[in-house]
């Protein structure tokens, strides 16, 4: 790092569905964080008046912020809100219903409630065009440019605010899809356009309308958030880049994923996975469990060697999702790598009520940021579990963001009793028993990344964060079996801090569907050739100056006729005829990992290759947090908790990370911190740790 870096500061801003999380590595390497309440209506105002606030607090000038690094739940909502842009369709003739048909799967069988998501662009704003390209890219029948002329012409007298385009075959030859891109460009260039050979030109007809259609409805809501905030951090002083999270772990310009949002639907998520990768390559952590607990949902990853593993594809729009992989056809699927997470609805704004058989349920519903659970004092009516944690003695109600946030114990009592009136049950008992459920919900998204995975849980290590994670890190892992969780530094932000701990990384895909063998080797090193060059030239445009790029390379490989690819990376070096043979070999090694069989002397044909393009970036220290971060409680202070009906409420000694050591305190202990509260149930001890972490020991529940 240069001695002019060394006085600059890096910005790190997450959105959540109730709080805008934020992390700032000062010049004189401090690490300051802020939470402040997400605005709905407009994520960008939250976003300015934090970093605006945090800036004065950490008495850093604006103009020395060198980076904002950031991730947003934008694409993701507007999917499941359905808010997004009004769309239309340009597709081949005999293709138009393709949304429709999709895969023909029934992921709830026996669900007789089950309906299939709807398309997002209706049939009436799905037109066709005539023209035919071959599975070998030979243009059968020509476009005829008039037609999509008057195509692209209804469907804009329709009022559509943006035009996916997606030909049969056109990943093997672009030709007509770039005359239609460029019609459109000259005749309509304020209208958001979506290629399917730019957004992901690989072979699948469904898939690659559906992704297309996806990049279309959610680009101009990108595009508008990206240019408010922009233009609410330049009023702030702020004109550093603005570099934004994908769902594969690596940042990317905020114009390219204004181009293709697509790739950041699962931003905010990956931050904090991609942190906690590198909590576990600097404390010596192998194999971690990530349990990510906030306002609205609850995500589990896994963390193996110290690396994070990769989907290569998801679907969005279906609510929560939680191993996707084993149910399809709830929502929109995406072919773009994405850290593989489970998630669920359960979180701190989750609404805890009665079902109409007398059970007690806790999620999916959130209450969200506005009204907030009904301690907010916002107008909330619905209880909550963030009611129930300060029912039960966990929160201290004038401590939340160091007194910045207040929370009313007597509305989260008065909302308690409603609840626990109609069941005819203690009030006590409901907010303990929603405490409960919550746990098993936690502990089911865990499952759907280890044992579902064919990883024992109780050989890994419980990393938590999330504003409300290490309220139940303990109470999670004790009831899966696991021996230590770890409270991660700077829990509370801990996404937004994970963001800058990644890279910029971009990843480049182009169809090429070959026999897989010996003669293919000169066309294959041309492929990847062009597809290195586009990467280098792109990355020139990233405003880095001339920071070094490090190209890799991978293969989709599957069995000759087979529907699914494995991705194989490919070794540095040349390619040859042996690499050849040793690309087939890792891909049935890898076949037979991934389904548990492989077909040794069965042929193998290429889908697609890749190239990832990634310039490293600096990593912020882990020190854990100075000054309002590191409270002092003292052992003299005490709040009422309670720990279930066998032991009822205890007066709780309240501690400060300043009170503890390498040498464990036993439970029960309550430790406040700025952004979250940790619990230490009875026969649980807890411990710093290098790092900024707290080590808590569990140990297992009797019966």
């Amino acid at each position: 790092m240069s001695a002019d870096q060394d006085k600059t500061a890096r910005l790190a801003v997450d959105i959540g569905g109730t709080f805008t999380d934020i992390f700032l590595l000062a010049p004189d390497g401090t690490a300051h964080t802020k939470k402040t309440l997400s605005s709905p209506e407009d994520y960008s105002l939250a976003v300015a008046e934090g970093v605006g606030e945090l800036l004065a607090e950490a008495g850093t000038a604006a103009g020395q912020v060198r980076e904002v690094l950031h991730g947003t739940t934008i694409v993701t909502n507007t999917c499941i809100e359905l808010t997004g842009a009004k769309v239309g369709l340009i597709t081949t003739r005999g293709f138009r219903d393709v949304l429709e048909i999709s895969r023909g799967r029934m992921p709830r069988l026996y669900d007789l409630t089950w309906a299939r998501p709807q398309p997002l662009v209706p049939r009436r704003l799905r037109l066709e065009v005539d023209e035919r390209v071959d599975r070998h890219g030979r243009i059968l029948k020509p476009l005829d440019l008039k037609e999509a002329e008057r195509a692209v012409g209804e469907l804009v007298g329709q009022g559509i605010e943006a035009l996916a385009v997606c030909l049969f075959n056109s990943p093997l030859n672009p030709a007509h899809e770039k005359m239609i891109g460029d019609l459109i460009a000259e005749q309509y260039p304020d209208l958001y356009c979506s290629l399917s050979t730019s957004v992901r030109p690989v072979i699948k007809e469904y898939e690659r309308t559906c992704e297309t259609v996806v990049n279309a409805y959610v680009g101009p809501v990108v595009s508008d958030y990206m240019t408010r905030l922009d233009g609410r951090l330049k009023d702030l002083g702020v004109k550093a880049p603005l570099l934004i999270m994908q769902s594969n772990g690596g940042m990317i310009t905020a114009e390219a994923s204004a181009q293709r949002p697509v790739e950041i639907v699962e931003c905010g998520p990956a931050g904090g996975v991609v942190g906690a990768a590198y909590v576990a390559q600097n404390l010596g952590f192998d194999n971690l469990i990530t349990l990510d607990l906030g306002g609205t949902t609850c995500k589990a990853s896994i963390v193996e060697e110290g690396r994070f593993t990769r989907s290569s594809e998801y679907e969005v729009g279906a609510g929560i999702h939680m191993a996707s992989r084993l149910r399809k056809g709830n929502g929109y699927v995406l072919r773009v790598p994405s850290i593989d997470i489970a998630e669920i609805g359960a979180g701190g704004g989750s609404i805890v009520a009665s079902d109409p058989g007398g059970l007690l349920t806790v999620g999916p519903r959130s209450t969200g940021a506005d009204p907030g659970p009904a301690c907010y004092n916002r107008g909330g009516r619905h209880l909550a579990l963030t009611d129930c944690y300060l029912a039960l003695g966990y929160l201290n109600p004038r401590h939340l963001l160091s007194g910045d946030f207040t929370l009313d114990p007597d509305k989260s009592l008065q909302a308690l009793e409603r609840v626990a009136g109609g069941l005819g049950l203690d009030p006590m008992e409901v907010a303990y028993g929603a405490y409960r459920i919550a746990n098993s919900n936690m502990s089911r998204a865990i499952n759907a990344v280890s044992s579902e995975r064919g990883r024992d849980p109780r050989k890994f290590v419980l990393l938590v964060f999330g504003g409300a994670g290490a309220l139940h890190g303990a109470e999670v892992a004790r009831g899966l079996g696991i021996k230590q969780a770890i409270i991660a530094p700077y829990a509370g932000v801990f996404s937004a801090f994970g963001f800058a701990c990644a890279d910029i990384e971009r990843y480049w895909i182009t169809g090429f569907t070959r026999p897989w063998e010996e003669g293919l080797t000169p066309e294959l090193v041309s492929a990847f050739r062009g597809l290195e060059e586009e990467a280098l030239d792109s990355s020139q445009g990233w405003g880095l100056g001339q920071a070094e790029v490090h190209l890799e390379r991978q293969v989709d490989l599957r069995y000759f006729r087979q529907a699914s690819e494995l991705t194989i990376p490919v070794p540095a070096g040349p390619l040859t005829a042996p690499t050849l043979v040793d690309l087939r070999r890792a891909f049935d090694q890898e076949h037979e990992k991934t389904f548990g069989h492989s077909f040794p002397d069965s042929p193998v044909e290429a889908a697609a290759i890749r190239v990832v393009s990634r310039i490293p970036m600096d990593r912020p220290p882990l020190t854990g947090l100075t000054g309002r971060g590191r409270l002092g409680g003292g052992p003299s202070l005490t709040r009422r908790a309670y720990f279930g009906r066998e032991i009822g409420f205890v007066e709780t000694p309240v501690l400060g990370e300043a009170d503890l050591d390498d040498n464990p305190v036993a439970g029960p202990v309550l430790i406040d911190k700025y952004d979250t509260t940790l619990v230490v149930p009875p026969d649980c001890r807890i411990s710093a740790a290098a790092g900024g972490c707290l080590v808590i020991n569990t140990s297992p529940r009797e019966g």
